[in-house]
């Protein structure tokens, strides 16, 4: 990030710096949250809460040295040093060690400003210069002295500042929305092929004797249900048992050779790996990775171009990463990729991934790490709706499906747009609210 701007130590724009670290708390069965880092995201302006532990009202008043105030930044300093989150107004949690919380002094820096400034590349670029240690990085808070923030005027700061949260906030407002649609799909997914509570037809109803109950639950309402000897379990009359193998086409994938550079092109056809599957958690669907592979590596590999609507599932390292293909790709060998083929579709394929990806775990095998093969996969066990069924589940899940296709779009050119702008308004190549250049 390079600028005419003077620049000034981070430490001289902070009143004070929040720290309980090495601080080994006890943990309670209430009370108030306690954050550890795995909270601190990224992909969210505040911090998230998983996975967390409680601390009592008094242990939280007694054994922590320091306390956490709204627009404090929370900043990672072990284990992945430099990601950062605002604490919200009100405060309703505690932080965990590992982490400090950085107080700015109002009447030098505007938090906001002060946030984007720490998100920026340059920042992270040099967190990874001066960390420590190999197993567990470290980043020592007496080199906060090595990173200095951009002088700029209050407006530009605030103005910096609160666009870079706006452009945040509305993308966190369209993953919630994309979450309650997912959760609105696997909802009818579970409701009708887990539970069996599928509107029951005309012709179910009258065999039962009951017209009357056509379009009610079908289990619930006491539809016949068979007991399945393949499966060991009971399933509604006209279900099937089948293997995965009916979904689709099952395909892997394969890597080219890294020694010959002209395999590989950032401009090729892209080519998805476990991790680019991992940096898209929270999304549905997926256009391309890190990496696209050319012609010549697509021939020398013997890839398989799988088209869009493919349902992509790693199938090592870890096991059950799922994303939707928005448009045609490749992947590494990593994966066991679903190309629809019959009556079963996409969104289909996906929730049935989703429902039955424990059982998909259990028959893997490996002592390094898990992997299951394609002849495995192809032979797990499930029960198979009828045709139809299949159809009415995704008459429903596509426009929601497509709902959330066009909401991601939409953060991806947000994303980029806010990450294109960022380092040019923080240097005055671009003036907020202004076209000078």
């Amino acid at each position: 990030m390079r600028s005419s701007f003077t620049r000034e130590p981070i430490r001289q724009l902070l009143q004070t710096i929040v720290d309980n670290r090495g601080m080994t708390v006890p943990a309670a069965d209430g009370g108030i949250p306690l954050i550890a880092t795995n909270c601190i995201k990224e992909t969210s302006l505040y911090p998230t809460f998983e996975n967390i532990r409680y601390v009592s009202e008094e242990t939280h008043r007694t054994w922590f040295r320091a306390h956490l105030q709204p627009e404090d930044i929370l900043f990672v300093n072990k284990g992945t040093p430099g990601r950062v989150c605002m604490v919200p107004d009100p405060v309703s949690f505690c932080a965990a060690q590992d982490m400090i919380g950085l107080r700015a002094d109002r009447s030098k820096v505007y938090p906001r400003y002060l946030f984007a400034f720490l998100r920026s590349d340059w920042v992270k670029e040099k967190i990874r210069n001066y960390h420590v240690g190999l197993a567990i990085p470290h980043f020592k808070k007496q080199d906060l002295d090595a990173i200095t923030v951009p002088k700029r005027s209050d407006d530009e700061q605030k103005a910096i500042g609160d666009l870079y949260f706006l452009l945040s906030e509305k993308i966190e407002l369209n993953n919630r929305i994309n979450a309650e649609l997912e959760g609105m799909a696997k909802l009818l997914y579970d409701y009708w092929c887990v539970q069996f509570d599928f509107p029951m037809t005309a012709a179910q109803a009258a065999a039962l004797g009951k017209p009357h109950l056509t379009g009610h639950p079908y289990r619930a309402s006491g539809g016949n249900m068979i007991y399945n000897e393949t499966l060991k379990r009971d399933i509604p009359e006209g279900w099937t048992d089948g293997s995965l193998e009916k979904l689709g086409k099952i395909i892997g994938g394969s890597t080219p050779s890294t020694e010959v550079p002209e395999y590989f092109s950032t401009e090729g056809t892209p080519w998805i790996t476990p991790k680019d599957l991992s940096d898209n958690i929270g999304n549905r669907f997926i256009q391309r990775g890190d990496m696209g592979v050319s012609e010549k590596g697509i021939k020398a590999a013997s890839l398989k171009l799988l088209p869009a609507g493919t349902v992509l599932m790693s199938s090592r390292a870890p096991i059950g990463y799922l994303a939707v293909a928005r448009n045609p790709v490749t992947t590494n060998q990593g994966f066991k990729s679903f190309v629809p083929e019959n009556e079963f579709t996409t969104d289909y394929i996906y929730f049935t991934l989703k429902h039955f990806m424990k059982l998909i775990q259990a028959n893997a095998s490996g002592s390094t790490f898990k992997e299951i093969s394609g002849g495995t996969l192809k032979a797990v066990k499930i029960h198979l709706p009828p045709d139809e069924l299949v159809k009415k589940f995704t008459e429903f899940s596509s426009s929601l499906s497509s709902q959330q296709s066009v909401l991601e779009r939409q953060n991806q050119e947000i994303t980029q747009l806010r990450d294109w702008l960022l380092p040019m308004l923080m240097n005055g190549q671009v003036t907020v609210g202004t076209n000078e250049r």
